[in-house]
Formats: structure tokens, C-alpha cells, sequence
């Protein structure tokens, strides 16, 4: 049944994606990355176009009728609306990246046309074009002789519309070549775009004919990878399989076409005739078509008010870099917060076990890893000096197929044992166990995160770690690799919540109990920072809490199908959104008033993907001091009023400012004061 309080995933993620969008408009921002940003607004919808578009295009062939849980649409509805969503943001888009490009000319960054350039800069890209470009160009004809040729998902082409006796005849460029694609033309940083040189000199790519009209584009083709349990079942080997679906999706369906200007309307219905597409599904845009060029802009940038201040990780002032981080972990529960503290300690964690003689097992799952990865690296030590190294590699972790099955034969090599988890759902837990030989038996260190296993990403996106020789919580990590191991699912855990079977009903059951508080007159909380909410059981549930009295806040990034302030259903439910420097990944749960309170930090959203169809494992905060630097985390989330979004009964999110006589709250700008706060303290 569709509730009053669900939001439509797919508009939800469009909305998120706005969030995006408001920081490469805010003036507050830098200008190199404001222009950021409008890259990760770019990238995020090429992803969504691939993966959602893209499955939502599958549903109207094999499953046309079949309503949405959450909007009581149809798959033609919902992609309709889709494209819709996308088409109605390209203006704001545009005018977003116009805007801080024209202020970079003040600081010498410019990008321009042939035309824009003056004589010497013209005679400089001609000759760039006769000697670096044109020699390295493939250009082909097109026309009802001649077959279309295949185009690289998201790969830059012109397109020109030649000029025929009879029919449509057109001409496709590749706009790519080793020279690279930023071409300064020596002056500062004024430059041109590859695919713009290319453009401009397009007729001399097709001597002999005339060329109507030339523009630059760009075909997304759908990311999604199908499995069945026949495919990945019958004792089929996991790792070949994805390499023949990673090289299928390659070659998958388009779903998009993006277009700097368009061709003559004939031109245009031969060409999205030959792609398979409706017209819906072309979108004309004014910014360049891949604005991943930007980050080379930031990278040679050596002006500070162009870009955010270096924030380098610190390290933590209880930690000490002379004591062995076991007999550290041993002594009390450690809590490392990223990107504000460094991820050195687990590092040396990982490092520590590979070189004891007395650790004898150490067993992973990882999801994604760095490119040079430390970790992966340690394990391989581990493994090479004897160890028994189990380690699970997703391989389904999605546009990361690749690179983890390189990681694989990598592990393997070295002496590891790789398995890939049950054949029919990911394993997205973050989650390592050590056992050491001891004289009074073995002890385990157990490492639980809310992200990636990525030294990179441990820069960049909030994450938490837990590192802990808590014997309970060693038990169910032990529980968890034996089943991964057996292609099992764990039942019954003492201290771990473990999706897809002891997560989501000990959820409930939390929320259950706060409602029973409330209900008898008494006070009833609940509190969660995620980067999604879809889940219906739990959403109608917390509405449940809602209409009971229970106080219920939540921290949301991104999807959020849950509606807060919708009268008689969530009256009592408030959700904020940050989006800001730092990507907001860190999962906490905490249910309770202060005198019963409990808190878990985890790797699952409150999605149905996670609850219910992956491996997910989340951790008690049992030490009061870790729990309270959890709850401390997403209060400062709550209160931020100068990077936080308030969801509205509809569904939107409105900018939060702060209120007259209150003071700027910025909840990442503060995390990262107090780390280096801490990390001084120790220096004193």
C-alpha cells in the first residue's frame, strides 16, 4: 500500500543530486570546487542514467505492469518522470558551470572556442591539429550502405551531418587520442577542449564532402548487470562469470543520448533511429558533454583561495605510535573517525599482524579497495610469510567488477584464500578478524567499518571504525566468516547485527521497544545518520514510532523515500541532509534516552538492498565514551545550519541558515577543528 509519508526513490536521488548541485552554486564555496562539484553532478547522474534508467528500461520490457511499493507507478511512469527530472535540472546545470567558469577568467583560467582565440593562439591549434590530432583520427562514413558503428559507453565523438543526394549520410569522429584532452594554448590557462579542436576542423576529417552540421556527443549505455541463480549457481566459477558480464555491459543497450547542439531534424531522427532511442531520451546541453577534465584544472591550480585549505587526516592523541596497536586494542575499544583522523592505526593494525609470528589467522572482506591499496598489499605479506589469510572479494561491487578481480589473482597469488560469499547477494559488510596465539590461548581483534577498506576514500568520505578484542563480538565475526565460507547465512548473533537475517528484525524490535516507552507516558527516542532510506518495513515503522510520541532524527545523504511533518503520520520525525567538502557515508543507529541507550555503527543503509538482500554487519558502541562520540557526531550533524538540507513533507529539501543571533554551524568544518585540536594536545 502507498503511504502518504513514502517518496519515490528515483525523485528522491534526482533530489539528492540537487543537494549536489547547490554546492557548485553557492558562492561560499571555492570557484575550482564549485567546479567540482558540477563534475560530481555529472558523474552521479551518469551513474544514475546507467544503473536506474537503465534497469527501469528492463522493467517496462519484462515487467510493464508492476506498480512501485513507494509511488504506485508503472516503469513507463516512473522512467517518463525520470527523464523528465534530468531534463528540467540541464538549464541550472548549465548556468551553474557557466557562471564559475566566467569567474575563473580572473584568475587566468579559461576555456575557449577557435573562434574566441586570437591569431597566434589560432595558428598554435591549427598546427596542434595537423601534427598531434588529425594523424591519430578515424574518422567513418555513415549511410544506409554502410553498418553504424558501436559507441563506447560514455566516449566523446562529433558527429557530422554530410550533405547526400539521397538519404542521410553522417560522418563519426572519435574525440579522443593520447595527446590528451585539455589543450592549453600557452597562454595561462586559457585552453580548448579536444572534442571542440575537433569539431572545428571536422570538414578537413571528410575531404571530398560537404558538411552540413557537426556537433559533439555522448552515448550511456545501461550499466546493469543481471543475476540469476542459474547463472551464478551449478557450481559455475564466480569470476569468470563476471568477466563475461563485465564485457556484456560494455556493450549493453544505449539509454542516453547527450548532444552539444543538434543536427538538422532529419539527421537527428536517423540518428537516434540507429541508437534505438526515443527522442525523450536526448538531452541537449551546453556544458561539455564529460567534465572530468576539471580536476586537471584543480591540480595544477597553486592559488589557496581557488580551492579548500589542505586538511591532512590527524593523528590521534591516545594513540600511541610507540606501542604495538594490539596491545593498544586490548587495553580498550578504539573509535577512528575519517576523514578528520588518519586511518594509520588500522593500517598498522594490518601491518602488525602480517609481520607477528603468534598471529596465525586474519580473515577480510573487502569491497572496494585504493588502486596501490596498503591493505591489500599486507595481505599478501601476510599470506607470503605463512598465515592463514582468508579473504572475501565482492566482485559484484558495482563498476568496481574490474578492479576486483584483478585484486583477486593478486591475493591469490600470494598464498590467499579467496572466496567470493553466498551466490545470490553481496557481501557489503566491512569486516576483519585476527587470532593470535597466545601462552593463555587465542586472542581476536576484530575490525568493524561503516566504509570502504580504501586508503583514498578514508580522505574524503566521514567514515567510522571500530577496532575491539571483545570476546562476544569476536564470536559473531567468527560466525560470519564460517557462514561466508559455506555459502550460509548467519541465523542468530549475540552482539553483531548481521543482514540479511539479524539485522533488520533486532532493528524493529529496538523500535518496537521505544514505542512501548512511549505509549506508557514515558520519553522514547530514535537517531540514525545514512546515506539512504528506502526500506518500507522500517519506514512504516518509524511512522508507527512517529504517531506513538517516540522523538525520531535522522541524518540522510542521499536517497530518502521517507517523508518527515506529514500531519497524523510523522509529525515527530525530522531529517536533515548534508551535503558539503566531505561525502557523508558513516552509518550510526542509536535508540534510546540517555539512561538505556544504545548505539551500533554499521555498513548498511536503511535500504531494502541492505537489510534484506546483502551481507551487512553492524557493531555495538560498548564503551560509554565511544558511544557518546557517536551521539555527539549526529548531533553536531542536526544542528548544522550552514551545510544541511531540512526535508519537507513533500519531499524536498530546503537550506538550513542560522536563525538570528545563532552562529554558523558547520558540522564537517568542526569535526576536523577538533581533531586537530586533539592532535596538538598530544604534541604538548
Amino acid at each position: 500500500m502507498v503511504q502518504p509519508y513514502y517518496m519515490d526513490r528515483e525523485l528522491s536521488w534526482i533530489n539528492f543530486n540537487v543537494r549536489v548541485l547547490e554546492e557548485a552554486e553557492d558562492p561560499d564555496v571555492p570557484l575550482l570546487e564549485q567546479l567540482g562539484f558540477s563534475a560530481i553532478y555529472q558523474s552521479n547522474l551518469d551513474e544514475f542514467v546507467q544503473v536506474r534508467v537503465g534497469t527501469m528500461l528492463d522493467r517496462m520490457k519484462h515487467d510493464p505492469k508492476k506498480k512501485d511499493s513507494r509511488s504506485g507507478r508503472r516503469p513507463k511512469e516512473q522512467f517518463r518522470a525520470m527523464l523528465d527530472g534530468i531534463r528540467e535540472l540541464l538549464p541550472r546545470k548549465d548556468r551553474a558551470y557557466s557562471h564559475t567558469m566566467e569567474q575563473l577568467k580572473n584568475y587566468g583560467f579559461e576555456r575557449i572556442m577557435f573562434g574566441d582565440a586570437d591569431a597566434e593562439e589560432q595558428r598554435f591549434l591549427e598546427q596542434y591539429f595537423k601534427r598531434e590530432v588529425k594523424p591519430l583520427l578515424s574518422p567513418i562514413i555513415i549511410d544506409k550502405r554502410q553498418p553504424f558503428p558501436f559507441l563506447r559507453n560514455k566516449a566523446l565523438y562529433v558527429v557530422v551531418h554530410i550533405a547526400a543526394k539521397r538519404g542521410i549520410k553522417l560522418g563519426i569522429i572519435p574525440a579522443w587520442t593520447r595527446s590528451g584532452r585539455v589543450i592549453r594554448t600557452g597562454k595561462a590557462w586559457r585552453f580548448m577542449l579536444l572534442e571542440d579542436l575537433i569539431l572545428h576542423f571536422a570538414p578537413q576529417a571528410f575531404k571530398g564532402y560537404r558538411v552540413l552540421d557537426a556537433a559533439v556527443m555522448r552515448v550511456t549505455r545501461s550499466g546493469v548487470i543481471e543475476f540469476s541463480n542459474a547463472a551464478t549457481g551449478g557450481g559455475s566459477d564466480l569470476r569468470e562469470i563476471m568477466e563475461e558480464q563485465v564485457a556484456k555491459r560494455r556493450k549493453r543497450e544505449p539509454v542516453r543520448l547527450q548532444m552539444n547542439s543538434a543536427l538538422a531534424p532529419e539527421a537527428m531522427d536517423y540518428l537516434i533511429q540507429k541508437l534505438g532511442l526515443k527522442h525523450r531520451q536526448v538531452f541537449f546541453e551546453e556544458t561539455p558533454l564529460d567534465l572530468s577534465f576539471v580536476y586537471k584544472l584543480a591540480e595544477s591550480n597553486d592559488d589557496p583561495a581557488l580551492c579548500y585549505p589542505q586538511n591532512k587526516p590527524q593523528n590521534r592523541a591516545d594513540i600511541s605510535a610507540r606501542k604495538s596497536m594490539m596491545s593498544q586494542i586490548l587495553q580498550r575499544d578504539i573509535l577512528l573517525s575519517y576523514p578528520y583522523e588518519s586511518i594509520s592505526p588500522f593500517l598498522r593494525l594490518l601491518d602488525e599482524a602480517a609481520l607477528d609470528p603468534d598471529v596465525v589467522s586474519i580473515k577480510i572482506t573487502l569491497y572496494r579497495v585504493a588502486a596501490n591499496s596498503r591493505v591489500v598489499e599486507a595481505l599478501c605479506q601476510a599470506a607470503e610469510n605463512g598465515k592463514d589469510v582468508l579473504v572475501l572479494v565482492e566482485l559484484r561491487a558495482r563498476f568496481d567488477e574490474e578492479n576486483n578481480i584483478a585484486w583477486a589473482k593478486r591475493l591469490e597469488d600470494a598464498g590467499c584464500t579467496v572466496i567470493y560469499g553466498p551466490h545470490n547477494m553481496k557481501v557489503h559488510s566491512k569486516l576483519l578478524l585476527i587470532s593470535r596465539r597466545t601462552e593463555n590461548g587465542v586472542e581476536n581483534f576484530v575490525q568493524i567499518g561503516t566504509g570502504n577498506y580504501n586508503e583514498k576514500t578514508a580522505r574524503i568520505y566521514t567514515d567510522l571504525s571500530l577496532m575491539t578484542a571483545n570476546s562476544e563480538i569476536a564470536a559473531d565475526a567468527r560466525h560470519v566468516f564460517d557462514a561466508l565460507s559455506t555459502d550460509s547465512l548467519v541465523e542468530q548473533t549475540g552482539q553483531l547485527l548481521v543482514a540479511p537475517l539479524c539485522m533488520r528484525g533486532k532493528i524493529l524490535a529496538m523500535l518496537e521497544e521505544e514505542i512501548r516507552h512511549a505509549e506508557n507516558g514515558g520519553p522514547a527516542y530514535f537517531a540514525a545518520k545514512v546515506n539512504s532510506i528506502s526500506d518500507r518495513g522500517i519506514m512504516d515503522k518509524l511512522a508507527e514510532a512517529s504517531q506513538a510520541g517516540v522523538k525520531i532524527e535522522l541524518v540522510v545523504r542521499g536517497i530518502c523515500c521517507l517523508k518527515p511533518g506529514v500531519p497524523g503520520y510523522t509529525d515527530n520525525i525530522r531529517i536533515v541532509s548534508i551535503v558539503g567538502r566531505y561525502l557523508e557515508h558513516s552509518r550510526i543507529y542509536i535508540f534510546g534516552t540517555p539512561e538505556r541507550r544504545r548505539v551500533y555503527i554499521s555498513s548498511a543503509d536503511l535500504m531494502t538492498r541492505n537489510t534484506q538482500h546483502r551481507v551487512e554487519v553492524g557493531a555495538p558502541l560498548l564503551d560509554p565514551q565511544l558511544r557518546e562520540q557517536a551521539i555527539a557526531m549526529v548531533q553536531l550533524c542536526l544542528s548544522d545550519n550552514t551545510k544541511a538540507r531540512e526535508g519537507q513533507p513533500d519531499g524536498s529539501f530546503l537550506h538550513c541558515t542560522p536563525v538570528k543571533g545563532e552562529g554558523a554551524v558547520n558540522a564537517q568544518a568542526i569535526q576536523y577543528e577538533n581533531a586537530v585540536r586533539a592532535s596538538r594536545k598530544r604534541k604538548e
